[in-house]
Order: C-alpha cells, then structure tokens, then sequence
C-alpha cells in the first residue's frame, strides 16, 4: 500500500516516452540492453559537473543516436566542437571495449535545457555542488526552494537529503517543500531525480522532485 513509486516509471506511456528508444525481436535485445545501461552509467561518470539533465538513446537499423541534454552544452561541445569529437570517440572506444560490436553509425545529439532550474536532475546537482562546497545545508535547501520557485511553470517542489548532514556522527534526514506535489495523480508532470554529494565523511543523497502542473489532452 504504502511503497512509493518513482514518478517517472508511474506515468511511462501516459506523459513521459521511453529513455532508451529501439526495437529488437532477436538476440540483439540483450546486448542492446547491455550496452545502454553501461553506457550511461559511464557517461554519467564522464560528464558529471556539466549539468547534464537526461541521457536518451535511440536505435535504428544503421544509426545509434545518444541525445544528451545539459543547460551548458558549450562545456561538452568545447572550442570549435573538440569535446563532441573527443566524447563521440571516448563512446565508441567504450562500445569496443564491451565486445559488443553492433556495425552502428553513432551520432551524438547535445541539446540545451532551457530553463536549468525548473529541471531535477540539474536542481539535485547544484545541490550536492553546494554541499560539496561545505555550505550549510539548510541554507543550500532554502536557497534552492526558492530558486526553483521563482518559475513560472513551477507549481511545487520538495528536496530530501539523507545522510551525516553538517558532518554530524549520526545520519538522518531532512526534507523541505513547498507547493503542492501530487505524487498519486497521473496526469500531473513531476519530474524526479536522484543525486548524491560525495563527502569526505560518505556521500549525502539528494532527491528533488518538481511539480510543473496537470497535462491535459491537446484538443
């Protein structure tokens, strides 16, 4: 009864699509599967402090597209493009070393995030950069409550940490909201996210979920 869901795999198919896009009927599938869990954790890794919000991947019968989605794409695209290139090559010699060879023309696609802070993903990684920073964490809550508030299309938001909060001996938890997060209405758009501030005493978990208002059917 009580077991929370993760708001996003709660509306897939109803608001939000696939993160990885592809269709396989044969043995491929596993490989497939494979490869895209591997590959974004390592992407995770590669790009972390450059405010990346989601990591898509589509497949067709020639091509693998990677769709990264950050609110600073000039930090990954580089100078006159060198970091795309150096990132597309990193991706293939990563493909390589999983012996996983799909003969797949890679593309990788860096869109830009709008508006940064009505984002989780981004909300929860500038939190664990402030952390890291050592500033209080009460005033890295309150700063980001209002920060996220100060959108328009935002409609609520609550952030939970966990963990030796302000280096403290005992972990515990603390959590701030304000507005309104329907958590059990399936038509309200609640983006969600995890991230975690690495500590020298351990890490912090952050989660941040963010409440943009109901979709209704375009009449």
């Amino acid at each position: 009864m009580s077991h929370s869901v993760h708001p996003y795999s709660h509306r897939l198919g109803i608001l939000r699509d696939w993160k990885s896009r592809w269709f396989s009927a044969d043995k491929k599938f596993r490989d497939f599967l494979q490869c895209d869990v591997l590959l974004r954790e390592f992407l995770q890794k590669r790009l972390r402090g450059m405010y990346v919000s989601s990591i898509d991947i589509e497949r067709s019968e020639k091509t693998m597209r990677v769709i990264i989605r950050t609110s600073r794409p000039g930090m990954i695209i580089g100078r006159s493009g060198e970091g795309a290139t150096k990132l597309r090559s990193d991706i293939n010699e990563f493909i390589k070393k999983l012996k996983l060879s799909f003969n797949q023309e890679l593309k990788v696609d860096i869109e830009e995030v709008r508006s940064p802070e009505s984002n989780a993903a981004i909300v929860g990684y500038m939190i664990a950069e402030g952390l890291e920073k050592r500033l209080p964490f009460r005033r890295v809550l309150k700063q980001m409550v209002d920060k996220v508030m100060a959108n328009r299309d935002v409609k609520g938001v609550r952030i939970d940490l966990g963990g030796r909060l302000g280096g403290a001996d005992m972990a515990r938890q603390e959590s701030l909201k304000k507005g309104q997060i329907p958590l059990q209405t399936l038509r309200a758009d609640i983006d969600f996210a995890r991230e975690k501030a690495h500590m020298p005493y351990g890490d912090i978990g952050i989660k941040v979920w963010i409440y943009k208002g109901e979709v209704f059917a375009k009449k």
